[in-house]
């Protein structure tokens, strides 16, 4: 039987892939500056694993149930990385728009927002792998 409470584990694999994915096309572009459509194609997973992330981040808060001891404490951790991935998720799309919507591709802006981007490849992943060890070392879900 379906319930809101399978709506997180649902949701969590499409930022982690989409922002790795993202992340990777856009240090491809680094390596391949003539291949333009690498760093749009960073753009686009950008965008979208910032909107699967703000899905997951959500259906997180408001669809899981409270725990204690030490699954507790791996639990806020999660959400502690898991708020701090899509807050620089969050600013890294704002800033990448703005950079591509004033055509401004080639500024120290675009260094900070690989940067930034990097970060949240790095706290997606945190975030999932505090994830999995909710499922798999106590059995949360299972």
């Amino acid at each position: 039987m379906f319930s809101t409470s399978h709506l997180h584990p649902m949701l969590v694999h499409f930022p982690i892939a989409l922002v790795m994915f993202g992340f990777l096309a856009e240090l491809a572009f680094l390596f391949l500056k003539k291949e333009i459509s690498l760093s749009r194609m960073g753009y686009y997973l950008l965008i979208a694993g910032t909107l699967a992330a703000l899905a997951a981040w959500l259906t997180g808060n408001f669809f899981t149930s409270p725990m204690d001891g030490a699954a507790g404490q791996v639990k806020e951790t999660h959400e502690l990385f898991a708020t701090i991935t899509l807050i620089l998720l969050l600013i890294t799309s704002i800033l990448r728009t703005t950079l591509l919507m004033l055509k401004n591709e080639n500024s120290a802006l675009k260094i900070l927002s690989f940067i930034l981007y990097a970060l949240a490849a790095v706290t997606v992943s945190i975030t999932g792998y505090l994830g999995g060890s909710l499922v798999y070392n106590y059995m949360l879900g299972i």
